[in-house]
């Protein structure tokens, strides 16, 4: 994965995990108003930068390939509930985040478009 595809995934990635973990973590430890809590707003901002970025990978890459390499951001978003929201997750959840990361492993060696330029 190289170039703008590359970029453009690890943005898709980035803006995903850490508008959700700043969005969970204004609304959980946020005051009293957490519509206008930085945290919240600043997740917001990075949930609407992921919606614009996955968009534009969309339209440079297959689907079939972008949904599956941008999962990888359900077990980095796992882990972070883990490390900083002292979330408990069991085995069963551990097993199917094991089970994302291999499917993203495998189609990550894929090319990221199949059909030829219309």
């Amino acid at each position: 994965m190289r170039g703008r595809t590359g970029a453009l995934t690890l943005a898709v990635i980035l803006t995903n995990v850490l508008g959700n973990f700043s969005l969970s973590w204004g609304m959980k430890y946020g005051g009293a108003m957490p519509l206008i809590d930085p945290w919240v707003v600043g997740g917001a901002a990075l949930l609407t930068l992921w919606m614009l970025a996955r968009m534009a990978l969309i339209g440079t890459a297959d689907l079939s390939y972008v949904l599956p390499v941008t999962s990888i951001g359900y077990a980095l978003t796992a882990i972070l509930g883990r490390v900083f929201h002292q979330e408990q997750i069991t085995s069963a959840r551990w097993w199917g985040i094991l089970l994302i990361v291999a499917g993203t492993a495998i189609v990550s060696f894929t090319p990221p478009k199949t059909e030829s330029a219309r």
